[in-house]
């Protein structure tokens, strides 16, 4: 399967889960979803690429949650539960979900949403459900220690774990079991609301494989020190007695960011990773790979060298390039799970050792045509002439700006180049001059974001890296956005670029 995708040229959108219409606040796993599943295949996408599913925590960003396996409730369909007869449509559909259609407002989801899935969950577990007890039993490794810490967060005010008591934060035994008793209820709550969400996603995976449409996930490499794989797992990161990180995780100055990006995640112990043979990025990699056609891995340069920052530092400029498990991992991988369809987001600060790392992989990286005309010598990897047919193409991420930010922001002489370089004309639309660029470039997927096949601003920008604010992460697309009109052009273009998952010989 992955062999024969990668001889063939193909198209995708960037679309978040939690940007999709909604009458609820937020993007689900519903209806809408099917319809944009619809809108890609009438469109001749053949690829959706998604941002990561977790339960977010503070600051809303999927790349920082509170499991790294759990999915995000505020993804559960409200009508679909309806459907089930798990809710009422008054319990829920008359709330005040927000004024503005196309924001998530992450404080109102905290205090309605979460009582509204409760009460379902309720009634799901006084009902009943067939493989409810072998969803638990199959997922237990990572599902109870998960249920305990979100009850014991929400008996704890939502406090971080390492504010908790000091007999449940070091997870002593007396005090752990009497957690469980205490709060039986509410972390089987939490189980409940979890089955719910793999089997709305399950239903949304299915749907999306029947009209051909593969759906890219999403992996972070790094977890939320605030979450329950760092409070059940300490083991596994360098962290003190205390359970904090000495160091933390981040990138230094580059295109994305002139501070660099302090992220704060613990960093992980490779050499107590390695003495099991990896079993938990086994266990990991493998639950992405069985929920997705494919998955980008995010930070893919961390596994060769990673970027370790003095804890409590308010930027990422003084840290310190430690070697990461480099081929050792993903030799593993290979042992263990095989051939798969895995994107190596190799962006950033790359050295040959980085560059070695991925070709030996055998993953496809990443070209960036916003990096591509800042400096438009001849072997910039980021031209699109110079982009391979083992890499997914992107004028941006979900980290840069739209298009038409980009645009305006670009100082006269980029923006003469990029302009001579692509064609652009003002007067048939810059933007889809861009993407025209984006689709005749050589590599094998070529993915645009939702907010550039709509045309729009820098205001609905997904998020500005190290940075916490109410627009990061809040985009939505409004309803009918998605139009016939405009699949019928994305696809004339597939046809025009042999988008439309042709084989290359």
């Amino acid at each position: 399967m992955a062999e024969e995708r990668a001889r063939a040229r193909r198209a995708g959108i960037l679309m978040a889960i939690s940007s999709l219409p909604s009458p609820y606040g937020i993007g689900t796993l519903g209806a809408a979803a099917r319809d944009f599943a619809d809108f890609l295949a009438a469109a001749g996408q053949s690829v959706w690429q998604i941002l990561p599913l977790g339960h977010t925590g503070f600051g809303n960003s999927p790349y920082q949650a509170f499991s790294a396996w759990a999915g995000n409730p505020y993804f559960i369909d409200l009508d679909a539960l309806a459907a089930d007869g798990l809710l009422e449509r008054d319990e829920y559909a008359a709330l005040d979900w927000g004024a503005d259609a196309a924001r998530v407002d992450y404080g109102r989801l905290w205090e309605l949403r979460l009582p509204i899935l409760r009460l379902a969950c309720s009634r799901l577990l006084r009902r009943g459900e067939s493989d409810y007890a072998a969803f638990c039993a199959e997922n237990a490794a990572w599902l109870d220690d998960y249920a305990l810490f979100m009850a014991l967060k929400y008996e704890n005010n939502g406090a971080p774990w390492q504010e908790w008591p000091e007999d449940i934060r070091l997870r002593r035994a007396p005090a752990l079991d009497a957690a469980r008793a205490r709060l039986a209820e509410s972390a089987e709550i939490w189980r409940a609301v979890q089955y719910l969400f793999f089997r709305q996603w399950r239903a949304l995976k299915d749907y999306a494989a029947s009209v051909g449409v593969d759906i890219m996930g999403d992996m972070p490499i790094y977890v939320a020190p605030d979450s329950a794989d760092v409070w059940a797992g300490r083991e596994l990161f360098r962290l003190d007695a205390e359970g904090r990180p000495t160091e933390v995780a981040g990138c230094p100055p580059d295109a994305f960011s002139a501070e660099g990006q302090l992220w704060g995640s613990p960093l992980f112990d490779w050499e107590r990773m390695e003495r099991d043979g990896f079993d938990w990025w086994l266990r990991r990699l493998g639950f992405s790979l069985n929920m997705f056609d494919a998955v980008r891995i995010d930070h893919f340069r961390g596994f060769e060298s990673f970027y370790a920052i003095p804890a409590g530092d308010a930027t990422a400029r003084f840290g310190r390039w430690l070697q990461g498990p480099g081929a050792r991992l993903f030799r593993r991988v290979r042992e263990v799970l095989g051939d798969r369809d895995i994107v190596a987001e190799d962006l950033g600060i790359l050295t040959d050792a980085v560059r070695r790392l991925r070709r030996d992989c055998g993953y496809p990286g990443m070209k960036v045509l916003q990096f591509a005309f800042d400096a438009p010598e001849n072997d910039n990897p980021y031209l699109p002439h110079n982009c391979t047919a083992d890499s997914v193409a992107y004028v941006g991420t979900h980290d840069n700006p739209t298009i038409r930010g980009w645009l305006d922001t670009m100082s006269e002489p980029t923006r003469r180049y990029a302009a001579d370089y692509m064609r652009l004309d003002p007067a048939e639309g810059e933007i889809w001059g861009v993407l025209r660029t984006l689709w005749l470039c050589p590599s094998a997927l070529a993915v645009a974001t939702a907010q550039d096949i709509l045309e729009l601003g820098a205001e609905t920008r997904m998020n500005l890296p190290s940075t916490v604010s109410e627009t990061n992460w809040s985009w939505r697309a409004l309803p009918d956005a998605f139009t016939p009109k405009l699949s019928a052009r994305l696809r004339h273009e597939m046809e025009v670029y042999h988008r439309l998952g042709e084989s290359v010989k």
